[in-house]
């Protein structure tokens, strides 16, 4: 076949049929067919989902074939690639991939075979299909795991969850990434990835910190020094862990700031698990005035001391309250009370101090017990000397 100056084939300015005629080294009912078989893979892909896709929502809905309904759904998607590249496949037994580069004096002097490309691009397609159905499998891997958290009490494993699907999918992404350079395009992984060594050791230099807080993350996985909810202490920084990343782990202030903590920075420090305590203490240091005679500061032992008994159901059973003459202070007779308080609510904590303060007042006042303040008594001693001096001038 000949082309004239306006790029026609000749055999048309003839007169002659289109389907007589040739594109690419093949003929027009060539190209149908390769268009209906890629439609009718497409077809049959999106037939095959549905299908599949109904099985999934019925093994669903019945008990006991949760996994395998999810099971089926990694096969969904995947399905229509595959199909795709079977249809590709079927293409290349009819298809002319033989591309004429240069014709000289009617022979052909050049030409090249897209056949290998062509059959390459099928393998890729399959392997694609293949790693997207691994990569949608890992969600039941996801499921099983969030079926085992779900049966402790910590909360720390609900966000261990989502880290491991990341981490196992992108994994994925990266070994079929490399199976298709090495075992279909041919490509030298080694050197590559000798290559990619030197540079990784370059990154690893540069982002030694990232990597630290990434070894940090996983200590705090696997130490468990709080669980998500908890109130805790870490480098200065009082609040509620909301969230453990991969770099970092925030936490809500008591004013209601966020704040973001690197991983290496608490696995490195000490953490104050604010949640995890089994009491509040409470140390109260009542001061009387030195005028207070040993039988009223008697009196005010017996006082505090009926005053914890009758509330001994808020403290221990083994840390019982603890109330003596302590000390004789600058200003004041020092009392000390010591008691511990469970619950650990705070606001609970709050109410009990209340209530006892207020009894404490009450029943001071009525026994004439005087509270001490801070007083600085002087005392001027006058120089004897100088006094006979005056004595004798005058």
């Amino acid at each position: 076949m000949t082309i004239d100056a306006l790029g026609l084939p000749s055999q048309l300015l003839l007169g002659q049929s289109i389907w007589d005629t040739t594109f690419l080294g093949n003929a027009p009912w060539q190209w149908l067919s390769l268009a209906g078989a890629l439609l009718g893979g497409m077809i049959l892909g999106k037939i095959g989902a549905l299908i599949v896709d109904r099985q999934a929502d019925r093994l669903e809905a019945r008990e006991g074939y949760v996994l395998s309904g999810k099971f089926l759904r990694c096969i969904e998607r995947p399905l229509v690639l595959v199909m795709l590249s079977l249809a590709m496949y079927s293409a290349a037994t009819f298809m002319n991939f033989t591309y004429v580069e240069e014709v000289l004096g009617g022979d052909v002097v050049k030409s090249r075979d897209l056949m290998p490309l062509w059959l390459k691009m099928c393998k890729m397609m399959m392997s694609l299909g293949a790693g997207w159905f691994i990569y949608r499998l890992i969600g039941i891997i996801e499921h099983l795991l969030l079926r085992w958290t779900g049966k402790t009490r910590s909360q720390l494993d609900d966000q261990l969850v989502p880290l491991i699907r990341k981490t196992l999918r992108v994994v994925v992404v990266i070994m079929v990434a490399l199976f298709i350079a090495q075992n279909i395009f041919e490509w030298n992984i080694g050197a590559l990835l000798a290559g990619l060594g030197l540079g990784g050791l370059a990154f690893a230099l540069a982002a030694k910190d990232m990597i630290a807080n990434m070894f940090g993350s996983v200590t705090i996985f696997a130490d468990r020094p709080f669980q998500i909810g908890d109130r805790v202490v870490v480098d200065g920084q009082d609040g509620v862990v909301e969230e453990v990343g991969f770099r970092s782990t925030k936490l809500r202030t008591i004013v209601g700031h966020l704040v973001t903590v690197p991983n290496s920075v608490v696995a490195n420090t000490t953490v104050e698990n604010i949640t995890s305590r089994s009491f509040l203490k409470r140390t109260l240091d009542v001061g009387l005035t030195y005028d207070t005679s040993p039988k009223k500061m008697q009196q005010a032992v017996e006082i505090l001391r009926e005053m914890c008994q009758a509330r001994e159901k808020h403290f221990p059973e083994d840390r019982s309250a603890r109330v003596y003459f302590t000390d004789f202070n600058a200003d004041s007779l020092g009392i000390n009370v010591t008691y511990w308080f469970v619950p650990v609510e705070w606001e609970d904590f709050l109410i009990f101090n209340h209530d006892f303060n207020m009894e404490l007042l009450s029943r001071f006042n009525d026994e004439g017990l005087e509270f001490a303040f801070p007083t600085q008594t002087l005392y001027i001693k006058k120089d004897v000397a100088a006094e006979d001096n005056d004595s004798d001038l005058a």
